[in-house]
């Protein structure tokens, strides 16, 4: 049982920063390839704040905001000027920037990684096995909630405007600057939530905890969710996240399984398991149609 609830937990956390690329790829329609950076940093600001300024999770968690905020605006503003190939690039040497930070500069801990994080405390009661996977999933839903907001808000459809045809909604006074950089922020912020969350789960981190192969694997659970749908990245988190359990031979396999799904739905289902000209929602509107009739 223990078991089945740390793999719920892990696939909570892995939502959440989901739902955060979702925001930026899926609505603002920017390429991001180095979105484990703001997990990474989300992660490390949360146990440094906690190892060594010895605050709690709930007095850090402002804090980590304000900065995956900070630095997810520097970091943003020049990626607004670039587009397609010149952006995916951009967004990958980000994420090998911050993973090498981690990994060479003593205040992150070097290669060593960061220890002693210790767990989330509430009401005087150390949050472990099923208690932390609610609180994960109590995150979980107030991050649904935000994103099922922003689709909805102005901002949500000033992103999918500028998406869909920039030039168009430029033309009709929307800001590409404005609209991405705050699609772009608010989606680094998200991660470094669930980077928070993931460090005081794990209580160690490393630098090779939010390298490359985990943006591609963050990736991949929106592409095979549905990019820009609700329940996308979600979905994409639970299946992903399942299948290395039930397949563990397949364990030193994964990246090449993710780089092939990757490669496999962009060719036949680009829109993603939940998306509108998907095979599943074909047999959903078949079998609702039907139903009707």
């Amino acid at each position: 049982m223990s078991y089945i609830i740390t793999v719920a937990t892990f696939i909570s956390i892995q939502a959440i920063v989901a739902y955060g690329l979702n925001i930026i790829v899926g609505y603002a329609g920017q390429i991001s390839l180095g979105h484990a950076a703001f997990f990474g940093i989300g992660a490390y600001s949360a146990g440094l704040l906690a190892t060594k300024a010895g605050l709690s999770f709930w007095a850090a968690l402002p804090l980590v905001v304000a900065i995956c905020a900070v630095i997810g605006i520097i970091c943003g503003l020049p990626s607004l000027r670039l587009k397609a190939d010149f952006l995916a690039i951009t967004t990958i040497g980000i994420n090998f920037i911050v993973e090498s930070l981690f990994l060479y500069v003593p205040f992150f801990g070097g290669a060593l990684g960061l220890g002693g994080i210790p767990r989330v405390v509430f009401l005087g009661n150390k949050l472990k096995g099923g208690e932390f996977l609610t609180l994960c999933l109590l995150f979980l839903a107030l991050v649904m909630f935000l994103s099922w907001w922003f689709s909805r808000s102005w901002m949500g459809l000033a992103c999918i405007s500028l998406r869909e045809e920039e030039t168009a909604a430029s033309s009709m006074g929307v800001s590409p600057v404005k609209f991405k950089l705050v699609a772009f922020v608010l989606g680094s912020v998200i991660a470094g939530i669930g980077g928070a969350l993931y460090a005081h789960q794990m209580r160690f981190i490393a630098p090779s905890d939010f390298g490359f192969p985990v943006s591609v694997m963050l990736l991949s659970l929106i592409v095979l969710g549905g990019m820009g749908t609700f329940w996308g990245p979600l979905v994409g988190a639970i299946i992903l996240g399942s299948l290395p359990e039930l397949a563990r031979p397949l364990m030193e396999y994964r990246m090449l399984i993710y780089s092939l799904l990757l490669l496999g739905m962009i060719r036949f289902q680009p829109q993603g398991l939940l998306g509108e000209e998907s095979v599943v929602s074909r047999i959903i509107g078949r079998h609702v149609g039907g139903d009707r009739s």
